[in-house]
């Protein structure tokens, strides 16, 4: 009987495994949360910010999970096809996974969950995913060149030199079978069969790659524009300092030092892209900046929470 009770309490596991990690991951952001800061005093700062505005960022914050399953989901249109709901879980929890763990150590679940629900291979998944973060960083400079270009004195120079950084993935996707070509030459046997799996893992026609190149202008055009909009509604001056605090706390969640939900490197990301965009590093300006740092970087980790919360509830039951 016991053995029995615990086969099926195994079966259970499995049939739920992602479930399981969502709702441990998000009681431990909340529990942390609570720790670190706690509840009322959050409630209380985002009050001063008023209700409007904080259900607004938070609803586009959201919005960008849903561009960034729509992305994975059209990258893998036959494994993936008719389980939308289910792929916005597991990147909800690869999404949870990569703030809570240092060093990005949540990026190595990305391949295990694809593997594990839609049995994408690990090394096509892998190269998918490297692609990806390539044109995450592309696209995250890019939108904060927005907030350069708008302060230069010479404006249509600097529309001219941003559009060609927007459009230089477009030119190196192209000649990416000559490269692929010249290493499978070159390669030993071994590692010529390893290249022919990671070239699995890249969109097979310019028409693919454009797609996914356009999910993510769009998911870091309307993350960076939401996150300067917040700063500069906490009082963050100029406005091309907003878009620096954007970039610098984005950037810091991608890099190797990268702190256990962000805490601590987050606002210091936000502060110090800031300061660089031009905004004052002393004084009573340095202060508000600080502050409004960590309201930013608390919208993150509830926006985090809330997508993960949503993604449970839509996904369907097996």
């Amino acid at each position: 009987m016991n053995a029995a009770g615990d086969a099926s309490r195994d079966r259970w596991l499995v049939r739920n495994r992602v479930t399981v990690i969502s709702l441990m991951a998000v009681i431990a952001y909340s529990a942390f949360i609570q720790w670190i800061w706690g509840w009322p005093v959050l409630l209380q700062e985002w009050a001063k910010m008023g209700l409007l505005p904080v259900l607004s960022a938070l609803t586009l914050l959201v919005g960008t999970y849903f561009i960034r399953c729509y992305r994975i989901y059209d990258y893998f249109p036959n494994e993936t096809r008719g389980h939308f709901l289910t792929l916005l879980r597991v990147t909800q929890v690869h999404n949870l996974l990569n703030i809570m763990l240092p060093f990005r150590a949540g990026e190595t679940s990305f391949p295990i969950l694809m593997r594990s629900e839609f049995s994408v291979p690990l090394t096509r998944s892998t190269s998918a995913l490297l692609l990806m973060r390539l044109l995450d960083l592309h696209a995250l400079f890019a939108a904060a060149g927005v907030g350069l270009v708008i302060t230069c004195d010479d404006r249509t120079l600097g529309w001219l030199l941003w559009g060609l950084f927007l459009f230089a993935p477009l030119a190196l996707f192209l000649l990416k079978g000559r490269v692929l070509a010249l290493l499978q030459r070159r390669l030993p046997e071994k590692l010529g069969r390893l290249l022919s799996e990671v070239e699995a893992g890249l969109p097979a026609s310019p028409a693919a790659f454009v797609r996914a190149w356009l999910m993510t202008v769009l998911n870091w055009a309307t993350k960076v524009a939401v996150l300067a909009w917040v700063l500069a509604t906490m009082g963050v001056l100029p406005l091309s300092a907003c878009f620096g605090g954007a970039l610098g706390g984005e950037l810091s969640s991608v890099l190797p030092v990268h702190a256990p939900a962000g805490v601590g490197t987050y606002p210091a990301g936000i502060t110090a892209g800031a300061i660089s965009f031009g905004a004052p590093a002393q004084g009573a300006a340095l202060d508000l900046l600080a502050s409004a740092s960590v309201n930013a970087h608390l919208l993150i980790l509830v926006s985090a929470v809330a997508g993960t919360l949503l993604s449970i509830l839509l996904s369907p039951r097996r």
